[in-house]
């Protein structure tokens, strides 16, 4: 069973059950609360349905997301469809928390300018939140040092004209669930590219990229990490590896590199973009940070939405990833509901979830969404 250490250290933190505790609503558009739990157990989108669900373990939240429908440019006249984001955040939650508050305007911004939605409008949203980002860590260097040391993965996804535009940095996932025809089973295909050091190609990305630096990757505990700090090789943030200025005091002495004047950037904002033709037998689209995909395998999790009802889905991932991640520490899935934040992050990391339904009636033709604007994102 748990080791007696851990358990000293858990026993304080326990708290009530989220039975016990009850359900706080905090509004239709950002679904209710139970516990370290946020869920919105289904709503509409303008092209079907979702569930969205988010589980906290670190002391301050670093996961935010973000599920936006309606117009896609900011003059209400372009181009309409469904965006999702998934921002895994590190080193705190100052950059997933401007990605979020950001990421989606820069979207429509551009996709006004040239009318469309596009990769070329995509990644140009990317680079500009990359952008803004770093000048607001310009700005705050001398009074808060840390947020140069401040970074998140960044997964989008956008359905607009029967198209699905897949963007990312870092290793959320997107997984879709894919009905074959032959054999009636629902099959799971992974849509997003992951950059993480765990990756033999990222790894020889990596030192293709810099060629003149043997330490680009560096083993360490078993563990693959660039330039032995971080697991991921594309991030939005992290300007203490990308800008030498912010490679110095005042910045902590645990996150400065060695030979501050890097000549390029370590890391990347650049997104990885795919552009899928969706097709009837496309589902249903899983979107998730890593903290699921630690405890879930694809197909795992695309058997869960396919052979569960639609309502709460997102919720039941979260709940599947948890029980594998009590079975594992050896600890009662009801004990692990009850350990508080901060602590909970010894079991399992912050964990965000969207399901995407697509109803393949609207989709068909690129017709008009039915329903309007909606947005909708965690609020703890």
């Amino acid at each position: 069973m748990i080791q007696k250490g851990l358990l000293r250290m858990i026993v304080p933190c326990w708290r009530p059950s989220l039975e016990e505790d009850g359900a706080r609503r905090v509004g239709e558009a950002s679904g209710r609360v139970e516990g370290l739990m946020w869920y919105k157990d289904l709503g509409n989108h303008a092209w079907g349905q979702f569930s969205m669900a988010v589980i906290q373990a670190n002391s301050t939240l670093e996961d935010q997301s973000q599920l936006e429908s309606g117009f896609l440019s900011s003059n209400k006249s372009g181009p309409q469809g469904t965006f999702v984001g998934i921002y895994d955040g590190h080193g705190g939650p100052e950059a997933s928390r401007f990605v979020n508050d950001n990421l989606f305007s820069n979207l429509q911004r551009f996709a006004s300018e040239h009318r469309s939605v596009s990769e070329h409008v995509i990644r140009k949203a990317f680079l500009a939140t990359e952008e803004n980002f770093l000048s607001v860590v310009k700005k705050q260097w001398l009074t808060k040092p840390q947020i140069a040391s401040a970074g998140t993965c960044c997964l989008v996804g956008v359905v607009c004209n029967g198209l699905l535009y897949t963007a990312n940095v870092g290793d959320s996932r997107l997984v879709l669930g894919k009905l074959e025809r032959a054999t009636r089973e629902v099959i799971a295909v992974q849509l997003s590219t992951e950059h993480n050091a765990s990756i033999e190609s990222v790894r020889q990305e990596l030192k293709t990229t810099h060629p003149h630096d043997p330490q680009i990757v560096v083993l360490r505990h078993k563990v693959w990490r660039v330039k032995g700090l971080i697991q991921v090789s594309r991030s939005i943030g992290d300007a203490y590896l990308k800008k030498p200025e912010f490679n110095r005091e005042p910045l902590l002495p645990k996150f400065r590199l060695p030979d501050p004047e890097f000549l390029k950037p370590i890391l990347s904002p650049d997104p990885s973009i795919s552009v899928l033709k969706l097709r009837p037998e496309d589902q249903f689209l899983i979107f998730a940070s890593d903290g699921l995909w630690e405890h879930l395998s694809n197909q795992e999790a695309v058997d869960i939405v396919g052979n569960n009802p639609r309502r709460g889905i997102a919720r039941k991932l979260i709940e599947a990833a948890l029980q594998e991640a009590a079975k594992k520490r050896e600890v009662r899935f009801a004990d692990l509901k009850k350990i508080e934040r901060g602590v909970r992050r010894h079991f399992h990391d912050d964990i965000s979830v969207v399901v995407v339904f697509l109803d393949h009636s609207q989709l068909k033709n690129g017709t008009s969404p039915r329903r309007s604007n909606i947005s909708v994102t965690p609020n703890f």
